[in-house]
């Protein structure tokens, strides 16, 4: 039986439950889901087994950061070195900060563009649900694939698209591809450099040639490279065709991409809220992967993992016959299955464990509290925004408002976002009717005014925190409550992420692609996309822990400004 606040605090006069589009389009699971999140190539819950890769967040530790207008030449020499090395998720977070400072150089654009390619290349070969399935595929297979990719993009992406582009887009994936050494190892480890010439020019011609008007006719140019690539190089067709199916993706926007199964079972994780491994955050260093952040309750903690361990070896993989990407897969397994890890404390200390992977339960809402007795100010964080966090939100405030809740704070800092429905559902437990978002895309399905309903409101006094890193459905939230006074928006301007993503698993094979659907505006019309929502109170960050955990509250100026602003709101009891 639903639990019934007092009349002060929530509004009772409708008892009407909420239905809407938001609700029955998630009845089709396994055909589209609609997410607001900054991932990309890899899914958000991909940072619990695999390398972390933050797009256009904080930069990886070590990677070199544009600090001015006048260091570009030395900001182009520092990625030359990262690209040397084959570091290319430092390489993209490099070229994504100099362009913060230094928006649309075109230069610094390119060098992102091809450092996301050679990262999008070398993950998928680093991938084992994707090696294992192109292992036999076809031509004709690929050459399927790639025909329900361009009928997704076709029926679904948010802007007709150009198929010029598209074939240009995968040119380039080829070219790069075929200076990828696990590319090569994949498909022809004996090519020579005449071949490899000869395979990239007669990409780069396909591209400049005739105008292609219509899919039919990319589809029909690629089947006939790819055809003649097998003849005079011994590189699969398949191959080729899967790099042009790969780079029709990647060419649309930064959030647009295909996914392998593997990448596809990680964004359903991540909806679930749970996931099977180790329960572990981790960062990819050539060290090894760092530990950032230790899930309660799952293996890791049970064997004593800590933040700040490094994982140098798995299952007798080690940082000197594998890389850390593969040191990352080798995390992933069955539910119940077994791995041995060796881990390398801050003290240098090596100790061996062996654990099994459980399925782990990530929490979306944490740091449940009272910052103010006294006062009745209470506070929590939303991490992401996912199945059970609307659940999860609902339970934070039913155990705050028994401690005497009378204000409140959420923090929205970090929160990369999440789940279209999610984010509109925590916006409706605060917004008492009215517009929460609204979509708009270029299919009428995909135009859709969310509201707010009276039922189930709390009134409770709120103050969100954002920061540079709140981004999508963290906005949707933070726009909603801004626009319609519900409460004070305190922080830094968020991320400015104003697109709606949808996943499209594929019919002919264990793959899928992620589609940029529809653009998103807030309640006062506003495109959030390159602007962000500007907070009421400004406050800059002065400091960031490197654990995701919350600094003290006197090293916090953003939290400290929140709660004197939740003080002053809180009501009398």
């Amino acid at each position: 039986m639903k639990r019934r606040e007092p009349a002060s605090l929530r509004d009772l006069s409708l008892a009407s439950v909420r239905q809407s589009f938001a609700t029955s389009r998630w009845a089709f699971a396994t055909a589209r889901w609609a997410l607001l999140s900054l991932a990309t190539t890899a899914s958000l819950l991909a940072t619990f087994s695999a390398p972390q890769v933050a797009y256009a967040q904080a930069p990886l530790a070590g990677a070199p950061v544009a600090t001015s207008v006048d260091d570009v030449a030395r900001v182009l020499e520092q990625g030359a070195v990262l690209e040397r090395d084959r570091r290319w998720a430092e390489a993209m977070n490099h070229y994504e900060s100099a362009l913060k400072l230094h928006p649309g150089r075109p230069d610094l654009v390119e060098k992102l563009s091809l450092a996301r390619a050679h990262y999008d290349v070398s993950r998928r070969y680093s991938d084992a649900s994707f090696t294992g399935a192109i292992r036999t595929f076809t031509e004709r297979d690929s050459l399927a694939v790639l025909e329900e990719v361009l009928e997704k993009v076709h029926l679904h992406y948010v802007t007709p698209p150009n198929w010029q582009q598209v074939l240009t887009s995968g040119s380039l994936n080829l070219e790069v591809a075929l200076t990828e050494p696990d590319f090569l190892k994949h498909n022809n480890q004996n090519l020579t450099a005449e071949q490899r010439d000869w395979l990239s020019a007669e990409s780069r011609r396909l591209a400049s040639a005739a105008p292609i008007q219509d899919r039919k006719q990319l589809l029909t140019a690629i089947a006939a490279l790819a055809e003649a690539s097998e003849r005079r190089t011994g590189v699969a067709a398949s191959a080729v065709v899967m790099e042009y199916t790969s780079g029709a993706t990647a060419m649309l926007d930064e959030y647009s991409s295909f996914l392998t199964g593997q990448q596809m079972d990680e964004v359903f994780s991540q909806i679930e809220g749970n996931f099977v491994g180790l329960g572990v955050e981790l960062k990819t260093e050539p060290q090894g992967l760092l530990i950032i952040n230790v899930i309660p309750g799952g293996p890791a903690e049970q064997g004593g993992i800590r933040p700040q361990d490094r994982i140098v070896e798995v299952d007798q993989y080690t940082t000197q016959n594998a890389t850390p990407d593969q040191l990352a897969d080798l995390l992933r397994g069955a539910e119940g299955s077994m791995v041995r890890v060796v881990l390398q404390a801050p003290d240098m200390r090596l100790r061996e464990l062996k654990l099994t992977r459980k399925r782990v339960e990530v929490p979306s809402v944490d740091e449940i509290k009272m910052l103010d007795t006294d006062r009745g100010v209470g506070y929590f964080r939303i991490t992401s925004f996912q199945k059970t966090t609307s659940r999860d939100v609902d339970a934070a405030l039913w155990k705050l408002h028994d401690q005497g809740m009378r204000s409140l704070v959420i923090d929205l800092r970090g929160n990369p976002g999440g789940l279209l429905k999610a984010s509109v559902d925590v916006a409706d437990k605060f917004v008492m009717d009215g517009l929460i978002v609204a979509t708009r895309g270029r299919s009428a399905r995909e135009d859709f005014d969310h509201k707010g309903q009276v039922v189930g409101t709390w009134r409770v006094p709120l103050v969100l925190l954002i920061d540079g890193d709140s981004a999508s459905a963290s906005e949707i939230l933070a726009g909603a409550i801004r626009d319609h006074r519900r409460g004070t928006v305190v922080g830094e301007t968020s991320y400015g992420k104003g697109s709606v993503q949808g996943i499209f698993p594929l019919a002919s094979a264990n793959v899928g692609v992620r589609l940029t659907t529809a653009k998103w505006y807030t309640p006062s019309g506003q495109a959030i996309s390159g602007q962000g929502v500007q907070p009421d109170i400004t406050v800059r960050t002065t400091a960031k822990p490197a654990n995701g955990k919350l600094l003290p509250i006197s090293e916090d100026a953003m939290l400290r400004a929140a709660l004197q602003v939740a003080r002053s709101q809180a009501k009398a009891p």
